[in-house]
């Protein structure tokens, strides 16, 4: 595979003398697929990071929970997550419309171990796959381009608390957010927003 490398970081390999170490590890560890290996691993996760940019370039990087194996891996080249509720202003995913480059950071914070994968999202608004996930308004699917593990000797380790109850779930009905009842977001809400009558929902705070 081509290496992403490019001038801004040969000059720092050449002024910190890393680049036979740097082309070391993108000949060895950097793969353009995913490996069973890696999918265990992903799929094992119940969060990440994604990295995005829009159409001139400007960068956004957010967070994406659910329960574990809600990133799920089709084939050796793609995976799939949702998109659930949230703030309504779609940053991420409005930026995978004009610019499908997307970077994913996986981490476990319990054992520390992370793996990147680089790759080019779309999404599809009929996509089949959205209703194996509850709640879920669409997925998107990422085509990997670049697949490797990262030094984890600065992951600081954490263990779970506890899952976040507005993970939507078969078995439940999902919680509605304080802050969507709140003077200043309510009146803004969408007609549909379960927000707006609750019913037997909980509202919960965090």
């Amino acid at each position: 595979m081509v290496s992403g490398f490019h001038s801004g970081s040969r000059s720092l390999q050449d002024r910190f003398d890393t680049r036979a170490l740097a082309d070391r590890i993108d000949g060895l560890l950097v793969k353009d697929t995913i490996s069973e290996g890696d999918r265990a691993f992903i799929e094992d996760r119940d969060m990440f990071f994604l990295a995005t940019a829009d159409a001139e370039g400007r960068p956004t990087c957010s967070y994406k929970g659910g329960e574990p194996g809600f990133v799920h891996v089709l084939d050796p080249h793609t995976l799939v997550f949702p998109n659930y509720d949230g703030n309504g202003m779609y940053l991420s995913t409005g930026n995978v419309l004009v610019n499908g480059d997307v970077g994913m950071l996986f981490i476990d914070f319990e054992r520390g171990h992370r793996m990147r994968l680089e790759g080019t999202a779309s999404i599809d608004l009929d996509d089949p796959l959205r209703g194996d996930y509850p709640e879920a308004q669409f997925v998107v699917r990422v085509r990997a381009r670049a697949v490797y593990p990262n030094c984890p000797r600065y992951i600081h380790r954490y263990e779970l608390v506890r899952r976040s109850r507005f993970v939507p779930r078969n078995d439940c009905l999902t919680p509605v957010p304080e802050w969507k009842r709140s003077d200043w977001a309510f009146d803004a809400l969408p007609d549909h927003d379960p927000a707006r009558d609750p019913g037997e929902r909980d509202i919960l705070g965090r």
